[in-house]
């Protein structure tokens, strides 16, 4: 039985992303921040281990890494993130909060892969997914994005540099880029169900290679421009 881990597991992609891996028969382990989503992962079937961990929280991170030690993952999906306030201006803009989004958004990720490389190192499939967006391509990019998007940019360059670290050892390091999803985040006016999201990138996921390590793909498999 393959495993997968997935952080930010409580609501949204995490959640969809939980639920379709446990139908199709992984061993789940879903990270919350909170405890009140237990009980809805916990519905998804007796493979998904829930877990309490925080990204903004370096402490948490390592206890669950000695928790999980020895347990091989095949894919780390590094799905937790915020977005944090929106409309702001030059002139306008909350630094605090930016603070705040890029803890969560590129340290989170960056901690949870460095602390679980070995247990991806060790699995069959040796894959970790970063959950960028189009937002953070450099090319794309636009006024009003600035927290959410520059974070993302960050990521993409984690991603790149994780890959080239972790390349002897076999382990696939990607971007994934969502699209505009219904979701809390996303909004109503999305274009995109989860469920339609999700069994995308799944399917990249699965087919994904040792030669796609470092790329920036969207849901649809397509390269998306740093």
């Amino acid at each position: 039985m393959p495993t997968v881990l997935i952080t930010g597991a409580g609501r949204g992609l995490g959640l969809e992303f939980a639920r379709q891996y446990a139908a199709d028969g992984w061993k789940v382990i879903a990270t919350i921040r909170r405890p009140d989503a237990k009980a809805t992962l916990q519905s998804l079937g007796p493979d998904v281990d829930v877990r309490l961990a925080d990204l903004a929280d370096r402490g948490s991170i390592g206890r669950l890494a000695a928790d999980l030690r020895g347990v091989a993952i095949d894919v780390l999906i590094n799905n937790a993130g915020i977005y944090g306030p929106s409309g702001l201006a030059i002139g306008k803009l909350d630094y605090a909060a930016w603070e705040q989004v890029l803890r969560v958004n590129v340290l989170g990720p960056a901690a949870v892969s460095e602390a679980l490389r070995d247990n991806v190192a060790a699995s069959a499939r040796r894959t970790i997914v970063m959950m960028s967006s189009r937002l953070g391509s450099i090319r794309e990019m636009r006024a009003g994005d600035y927290l959410y998007g520059s974070s993302k940019a960050a990521l993409n360059a984690v991603t790149k540099a994780f890959a080239s670290a972790l390349e002897g050892r076999g382990v696939v390091v990607v971007a994934l880029s969502p699209g505009w999803v219904r979701t809390d985040m996303g909004g109503t006016n999305a274009p995109l169900a989860p469920e339609t999201s999700i069994a995308g990138m799944r399917k990249v996921i699965a087919g994904l290679s040792r030669r796609d390590s470092g790329r920036f793909i969207s849901y649809d498999g397509s390269d998306i421009p740093w």
